[in-house]
């Protein structure tokens, strides 16, 4: 069996389309949440691998489920996330939940309809948000708007990233009934150009995910953690610039990422409007509660 070592994509997080842990979040808090990212780096990448086989993708999941939960320490970023989790009183099941995803990104290439693919972002997607928002002791009552926001950059990811995980994997998150009722076909994104009918697919995909995005508008405002969230206001905005974007360009011809400037732009005007908006009172409380 090959090693996890040896299918690494080499992307750390600062490749990632939304920030990861950046300045804006409190220092004593970027340590777990760069263990959690380390270790579903490394079980995107094992899922992902273009050559290695299914058995192999299996097996090596399996190691950083038994390194997680203490059963062996074969899998560095196993071992380590699961040290930070004991030191810190958090629980495994934001990992193992990822962990089933990838599973699932090995066994599984089509998803049926829209509630299939929210099914996977329940797993995929939104124990990222949960694991960052019991790193900052935020309340469990506002995880819906988390998961909402997790999931929306989750099917931001798959259209940006549609063509590419068509050919390298034969892998389509585009929902087959959202093909269908559009005219289009699953080969339709094998394509270099996007037909009429997949546009009309990719568009109405960006349109559902734009409805996600406005579920998870008042996330910011319901964390008490002032740096975490100035961090979502950000996320918030890009992910909908994105969404946009989508709904007016064809991903496999086209680039539907920002570019640096893009993306800065964006979040500067992302911070204006977040410390506009956000009273001072919980400014000044959340800053004096959360900082050492």
């Amino acid at each position: 069996m090959q090693s996890a070592g040896s299918l690494s994509s080499g992307k750390t997080h600062r490749d990632e389309n939304f920030p990861v842990a950046s300045f804006l979040i409190a220092p004593q808090h970027r340590p777990p949440i760069l263990a959690f990212y380390r270790f579903a780096r490394t079980a995107d990448d094992i899922a992902d691998h273009a050559s290695a086989t299914q058995s192999e993708k299996l097996g090596l999941l399996e190691t950083m489920r038994a390194s997680l939960q203490g059963e062996s320490d074969a899998s560095p970023e196993a071992v380590q996330l699961r040290e930070v989790l004991a030191n810190r009183q958090l629980s495994t099941q934001h990992a193992l939940d990822l962990l089933q995803a990838f599973r699932r990104d090995v066994t599984k290439l089509r998803y049926a309809d829209w509630d299939e693919l929210m099914d996977y972002c329940c797993y995929s997607a939104m124990p990222v948000g949960r694991f960052v928002l019991d790193v900052h002791g935020e309340a469990r009552t506002i995880w819906s708007a988390s998961d909402a926001l997790c999931a929306a950059l989750q099917v931001i990811n798959h259209l940006q990233d549609c063509g590419k995980d068509f050919h390298a994997l034969n892998r389509l998150y585009i929902p087959l009934d959202a093909l269908a009722r559009n005219g289009a076909a699953p080969d339709d994104v094998a394509a270099e150009r996007a037909t009429p009918a997949l546009r009309r697919t990719l568009a109405e995909l960006a349109g559902r995910t734009t409805a996600l995005l406005a579920r998870a508008r008042p996330l910011a405002a319901q964390i008490r953690d002032f740096r975490l969230a100035l961090e979502v206001s950000v996320i918030q905005r890009l992910a909908e610039d994105l969404a946009h974007k989508l709904t007016r360009r064809d991903p496999l011809s086209e680039r539907v990422h920002h570019s640096r400037a893009e993306a800065l732009r964006l979040a500067l005007a992302a911070t204006g409007n977040f410390l506009l908006a956000r009273p001072r009172a919980n400014r000044s409380r959340a800053v004096l509660v959360r900082q050492p």
